[in-house]
């Protein structure tokens, strides 16, 4: 029983014919006579279903020829896929942590004697310069910025010149004829030496004749009075070259206190590295340094520290009266020094934010594809797909390995150096 057309023929019903198929009906009927055929909302009708339909089956088939096939032969015609050799060579996994670039070493210079306040090196910073004798007028300071090295003065009292030299003692009494042995007067003996003055000074700690005697060739050349003494204040002593980080003192003030901080000229970075992390920081290995603007340097790690240290907020309470107590161990850094290697890649910049990228894992010799030719596959595993020179194509099931700039180890029988897998095209 048909519910669209009712039951069956009874008394006084009327029956017509099923339904017409409508693609059929759409058709022209042999015998139709031509003026039927062409009455409105007839032929118009019947042609637009045609057509609806060869839309739609040239959709189809259009559809059909776009899909990739399921097999391992290209269709012919179709484009073919973009591909990467597969590569053999070495990866390196890295860390990357924020640092802070500036310069190595700390150190305030004093007009006077003994130490002060600050750090040098890590210790206390050395103050060193001009005794309180006479007038002791600051005639003269360096800019900020300014390099000094040893013999060059750090600054000028009464318009004389205080020199740098360098040395791990500072100054702490006057050095002449009678002084007793100690370090500092070796000391003084290798800066005369490296100036230029006595090259056949003995290599002791003592202070003989010929020290005075070399003493007062340098006085000589700096203008100075040929005492054959060096006084205390007469000379600022630090390990090493310095550069002027911020000026203090005032010309025409006198000369106490200090007059300006300085910092080595050595460029580093400083990390504060996660104590979970100090694996990656081994004393000598090479790390990559990025610098503002997105170049790249290298450098290497100096100076691992030893004491782990945790934020000012560890082991407060937090929102609600939540105790925090654990988030000092989880937090706990220590500190790293990175040198640069080329410090003139890093200019003028102090003080900058930049990222070191650590090696945390390395692996040589070995194959790698793209990452992005990476294909997960239903038991949870990956794959490449495999490209032929006659366009087929087969999935060759993968063990990977570190990733690293992009690419990623791949291990498998099926795979040699120079085969070609599939990658996106964009």
């Amino acid at each position: 029983m048909n519910p669209d057309h009712g039951a069956a023929a009874g008394p006084g019903t009327v029956t017509g014919p099923p339904d017409p198929d409508p693609i059929t009906a759409a058709l022209p009927v042999p015998g139709t006579p031509a003026s039927e055929a062409a009455r409105p909302g007839r032929r118009g009708g019947r042609w637009l279903v045609v057509c609806t339909a060869l839309v739609l089956v040239a959709g189809c088939a259009a559809a059909y020829l776009a899909v990739r096939p399921t097999g391992d032969k290209q269709v012919a015609g179709t484009a073919r896929p973009t591909t990467a050799a597969v590569t053999r060579t070495d990866l390196v996994e890295q860390d990357k942590v924020d640092g802070t670039l500036g310069f190595d070493g700390f150190y305030t210079i004093t007009a006077g004697s003994g130490f002060g306040p600050g750090t040098a090196g890590g210790g206390p910073s050395r103050t060193s310069g001009a005794s309180n004798a006479g007038a002791n007028v600051l005639t003269w300071l360096p800019a900020q910025g300014q390099t000094i090295e040893r013999g060059q003065q750090v600054y000028r009292v009464d318009d004389k010149p205080v020199p740098l030299l360098y040395g791990s003692v500072p100054s702490w009494r006057d050095l002449k004829v009678g002084v007793s042995d100690g370090a500092d007067v070796q000391e003084l003996k290798e800066n005369l030496k490296a100036l230029g003055y006595g090259s056949d000074l003995a290599d002791d700690k003592h202070f003989s004749d010929a020290t005075a005697q070399a003493v007062k060739s340098w006085q000589k050349a700096q203008g100075r009075s040929q005492t054959g003494t060096v006084a205390l204040g007469d000379v600022v002593v630090e390990p090493t070259a310095i550069r002027v980080a911020s000026v203090t003192g005032t010309v025409g003030a006198p000369a106490s206190g200090a007059v300006l901080s300085a910092t080595g000229t050595n460029r580093v970075v400083s990390v504060n590295l996660a104590t979970g992390k100090v694996a990656l920081a081994k004393q000598g290995a090479a790390v990559q340094v990025q610098l503002p603007g997105g170049t790249t340097t290298s450098g290497h790690i100096s100076d691992v520290g030893t004491v782990a240290t945790a934020p000012d907020n560890a082991g407060r309470a937090g929102p609600a009266g939540n105790s925090q107590a654990g988030s000092g161990t989880d937090n706990a850094t220590i500190k790293v020094k990175v040198t640069l290697d080329k410090p003139a890649d890093a200019g003028r910049l102090d003080g900058a934010p930049v990222t070191v990228l650590f090696t945390s894992d390395e692996r040589k010799n070995v194959l790698a594809v793209p990452v992005t030719s990476l294909l997960a596959t239903v038991q949870g595993a990956y794959a490449v797909q495999v490209v032929a020179d006659d366009g087929t194509t087969r999935l060759v099931p993968v063990t990977l390995g570190i990733f690293a700039g992009g690419n990623v180890e791949v291990t498998s029988p099926d795979l040699h150096e120079g085969v070609k897998v599939e990658v996106p095209s964009s």
